[in-house]
């Protein structure tokens, strides 16, 4: 072996990382070389570093040709390389299992590690991101500015446009993704496993989210590839996730256009080992339903209209939501704006998170309704046009919860908005100049405080795109109306 030699450092840490052993290098100095080309045979590399040396061997692969310079071509040659670490997807859900027997979270701890070894799980793009902590009058909510999805080649772009159509994977939540090779305007999959499990009656999946917004967020997702829904087994499944997965939260986006997630065609839902800000705010209201006892119950103090119910008997809380979801489906208040149906269009759904909270089961029904009107075409419980400038996607679940998902354009934007609150030449956008002179007049703005005071300015921001998403708002009138809809549902 070449101590200094680019392939054969890279298989000693494939060795290291993987069932293979020394028995194993020629074959695997061999694979490396179909892969990146024989010009590796005489590359050289000070590093030691698993993914730096993949890096390493993708460069030189775009160097001698073996290896398109795009990002797509670089990120299927990252994959194929790193899967060599990786068991079949039979093994990694044998381990797993026979490892869950014995301990559930020394299994899942290891499946975690593997796919960040693998570099499935992004952890070099993923430490790009933005993240800050802003007061708010809810508490603190979390701020990121999302860096770690490489952008998309112009050229690329141009390419994929004339690239044969296929249907295969369906989407990227499909089991189908599991080895996938990739293709130009498609991600690379040859290092993704899936580890499989029973959820009710169907085939389910457990995996891990490649581009990760909080810690070891990760995705459950149906084996068939059928939209996502909200009903009484959506409840049921949740809390039997957080079963199986100790320490682990879960919910599910909205099933609706507008509050729903980003991806409304296959069912699915995600989950993690993170406490959102919205866990942590108390309730301001207790109460008990009608039938339920054993059922503790609130109104969460959060700008979204939010029901807590709390029990140590998982099928009365799925009762319960059940109950809750049937009447919030079918319920208008017009003093109010809020209307079920318009034209037979159904408006009311639910975004529904899971945990375990002091031994007991924890159920968060965050109420949403998709209407649209003149006024507000987006969405009347969508961010308003006043506050689109820094957010105007659909709120989806990790949002509801207090993480703000901001997009990576506000990179450029903040620092002229910046330079503009310092009184530097500056290009700031038109959209951003109301809100920036705002800001102006209200701080008094120095090189050392203006990093600070954007970061609590765009926390404010994310605290009205909370209250503009809410259905009953935080006023008298909004909370009159909301202990009207509790009355509905039935109070002991």
């Amino acid at each position: 072996m070449n101590k200094t030699n680019l392939v054969d450092k890279f298989v000693t840490q494939v060795i290291a990382e993987s069932d293979f052993t020394e028995l194993d290098r020629i074959y695997l100095y061999n694979r490396v070389l179909a892969l990146v080309g024989d010009a590796a045979m005489t590359a050289e590399s000070e590093s030691t570093n698993l993914l730096d040396l993949k890096n390493e061997l993708v460069a030189l692969a775009q160097q001698n040709g073996k290896c398109a310079r795009n990002n797509s071509a670089q990120d299927i040659l990252g994959a194929e390389l790193m899967s060599l670490i990786l068991p079949a997807p039979s093994i990694v859900n044998q381990r797993f299992w026979q490892s869950y027997e014995t301990s559930p979270t020394a299994a899942i701890s290891s499946f975690y590690h593997m796919s960040k070894t693998s570099d499935y799980i992004k952890t070099r793009a993923i430490a790009k991101n933005i993240y800050f902590i802003a007061k708010s009058n809810y508490g603190d909510l979390e701020i990121t500015i999302n860096l770690s999805k490489p952008e998309k080649d112009p050229k690329e772009i141009a390419a994929a446009k004339d690239a044969v159509a296929s249907d295969y994977p369906k989407c990227q939540l499909c089991m189908e993704n599991e080895g996938y090779q990739g293709r130009l305007n498609y991600p690379a999959r040859s290092n993704h496993r899936i580890i499989r499990f029973s959820l009710g009656q169907e085939e389910w999946g457990f995996q891990y989210s490649p581009y990760a917004y909080f810690n070891e967020h990760c995705i459950f997702l149906s084996s068939k590839h059928e939209k996502m829904k909200i009903d009484v087994q959506t409840f049921s499944n949740l809390l039997t996730i957080v079963d199986k997965f100790p320490g682990y939260f879960v919910g599910s986006n909205a099933d609706l256009p507008i509050v729903g997630g980003s991806i409304l065609t296959h069912e699915h839902y995600q989950g993690g080992r993170h406490q959102f800000p919205m866990e942590k705010a108390p309730l301001i209201h207790k109460f008990r339903f009608a039938g339920f006892p054993d059922v503790e119950a609130g109104i969460v103090k959060w700008p979204m209209s939010v029901i807590r119910l709390r029990s140590s008997n998982s099928m009365l809380l799925v009762e319960l939501a059940g109950k809750i979801l049937a009447k919030w489906q079918n319920y208008s208040d017009e003093q109010v704006s809020i209307r079920a149906f318009s034209n037979n269009t159904q408006h009311h759904t639910i975004t529904p998170i899971a945990r375990m909270h002091d031994n007991e089961y924890e159920l968060d029904l965050v109420l949403r309704d998709n209407q649209t009107s003149e006024e507000y075409p987006d969405g009347i419980f969508h961010p308003h046009p006043d506050v689109q400038h820094i957010k105007r996607e659909n709120i989806g679940l990790i949002e509801v919860m207090g993480l703000a998902i901001l997009p990576p354009r506000l990179v450029g934007e903040m620092t002229e908005v910046k330079k503009f609150l310092l009184k530097r030449p500056n290009q700031i956008s038109k959209i951003h100049l109301e809100w920036a002179s705002a800001i102006k007049e209200k701080h008094n703005i120095t090189a050392e405080n203006v990093n600070q005071v954007l970061q609590e300015e765009l926390g404010l921001v994310f605290e009205r795109v909370l209250e503009d998403t809410g259905v009953f708002k935080q006023t008298a009138a909004g909370k009159a109306a909301f202990m009207r809809f509790i009355a509905e549902v039935g109070l002991a």
